[in-house]
């Protein structure tokens, strides 16, 4: 989360993802590092105990949402 608002800060785009169980985490990075409507993506938990296959599924899954916070970004 805080590479995401690091990078956006700097003019890089980036799409920073947390599972659902940070998603309030991620909101009060947010609203500390002053950036209190950073747009940001959530997966379901747990991501640790999953296989690579589970991972890769996962990652496909999400990908189109990556691509479209990041190129809103630049809107």
């Amino acid at each position: 989360m805080l590479d995401g608002i690091l990078f956006e800060k700097v003019g890089v785009p980036a799409a920073a993802i947390v599972t659902d169980v940070f998603e309030g985490t991620g909101r009060a990075m947010a609203r500390s590092w002053g950036v209190p409507d950073y747009r940001f993506l959530s997966m379901p938990h747990p991501i640790a105990n999953l296989t690579e296959a589970q991972l890769d599924q996962r990652a496909r899954e999400i990908a189109p949402e990556v691509v479209k916070l990041i190129l809103q970004g630049q809107e």
